[in-house]
């Protein structure tokens, strides 16, 4: 194989590999920055994270809790009182993917389809 092929190679490659990560993260980009925090099938919040000053939130459910933290903007579970620890080990909330802590019915998630006018809580 040529140097001239190899070079073309790589390039391909490179670019093939910009591509999928571009559409990686347009993809999996939230469509707002207006999450939820829903409890036990009730939403208790609706925070607008860029707006939201930084704080701490507990969420009791069922003699449960969770300590939910928001700082510059994210949020994620700092401590809970389940089992397995899933929904701290999870990090900040990103993506598509909610938070979830299953035993304390506890769900973090964006808001789909839009702003929200208030702030709730």
């Amino acid at each position: 194989m040529s140097k001239g092929l190899k070079i073309t190679y790589i390039v391909f490659a490179v670019i093939l590999a910009a591509a999928i990560a571009g559409t990686v993260i347009i993809f999996t980009a939230p469509a707002s920055q207006t999450v939820e925090i829903i409890s036990g099938g009730e939403v208790l919040y609706t925070l607008d994270l860029p707006r939201t000053a930084d704080k701490t939130i507990r969420v009791e459910q069922g003699g449960s809790y969770n300590i939910i933290e928001i700082t510059d903007g994210k949020i994620h579970v700092s401590e809970a009182d389940c089992p397995d620890k899933t929904c701290v080990h999870m990090g900040f909330l990103r993506g598509g993917a909610p938070i979830v802590c299953l035993p304390n019915r506890l769900v973090i998630r964006y808001v789909q389809g839009g702003a929200v006018d208030a702030v709730a809580g």
